[in-house]
């Protein structure tokens, strides 16, 4: 029997002192997503591994989290499905006993012109990267104990405007807007709420479809000079989701080495 979450406005019940924190990693199985997982749990958290259907990877993910000193579980989830999110959130409850730290990484990237995308292609982005979001951190704003904290992701192309990045930029701009607004609305429940926008990083999804000149030359952009790692996008992460970063609240973090 699934344990009862708290109503939409009110504190979800606080956390024992001598449990461990628990985070809810969508997008686990892979790239930042599961570098966060890595990082989280060697952090002590107790982490529910939130995957779209690469099973295989997800498990792999809660053996290199258990093997790093947290516990884990994966739970299959279509973060735009509302029940399916749900469900995620009931397991990380019933498992661990409830919810400190949400950390939203699940998301599609489609490219191309805007005079030129297919309005399906649009309508799917959108499906994942706006309404995934809003169900993901609806049920995290319900749910997150005192002393936690919220993290979506955007992208550092939303200052850089890049060609061939309007609708997934466009669908970013909406997770922007809503993490803000999300912040002022978890006002008194001592959760805080922010964005993590990276630049270029070296994860699959970046990857796919750029030939060297293009990476080369991506890489060349921030004064560090090289792309950035899914270890740096964990660590910031891992900063903010813990107690050392909880002053920093409704706040977009353009973790991108310095691009401008």
């Amino acid at each position: 029997m699934p344990i009862p979450t708290s109503p939409a406005g009110t504190a979800a019940p606080a956390r024992s002192s001598a449990a461990p924190r628990v985070a809810v990693v969508t997008g686990g199985s892979r790239g930042i997503g599961r570098r966060t997982v890595g990082r989280l749990a060697a952090d002590g958290y107790a982490v529910v591994v939130g995957y779209a259907g690469n099973r295989a990877e997800a498990e792999a993910a809660v053996k290199e989290a258990v093997a790093g000193g947290g516990g884990a579980i994966a739970v299959r989830a279509d973060v735009a499905d509302e029940h399916a999110v749900v469900a995620l959130f009931d397991a990380a409850e019933a498992e661990f006993g409830g919810v400190d730290a949400v950390v939203h990484t699940a998301g599609r990237m489609h490219l191309g012109p805007i005079a030129e995308l297919d309005l399906a292609v649009l309508d799917d982005l959108h499906r994942t990267n706006i309404r995934g979001t809003f169900a993901v951190v609806q049920q995290a704003a319900r749910r997150v104990r005192p002393g936690g904290a919220i993290v979506t992701f955007s992208t550092s192309v939303l200052g850089l405007a890049f060609p061939g990045y309007g609708a997934y930029a466009a669908s970013k701009g909406a997770v922007e807007a809503l993490t803000l607004i999300l912040a002022r609305e978890l006002r008194g429940r001592d959760v805080t709420a922010n964005t993590v926008a990276p630049g270029p990083t070296a994860t699959d999804m970046f990857l796919d479809g750029k030939n060297e000149e293009t990476v080369a030359r991506l890489a060349a952009q921030p004064p560090l000079e090289r792309l950035g790692s899914t270890a740096d996008i964990a660590e910031v992460v891992a900063f903010l989701a813990s107690p050392a970063g909880h002053w920093i609240n409704g706040q977009v973090i353009r973790a991108n080495g310095g691009i401008v």
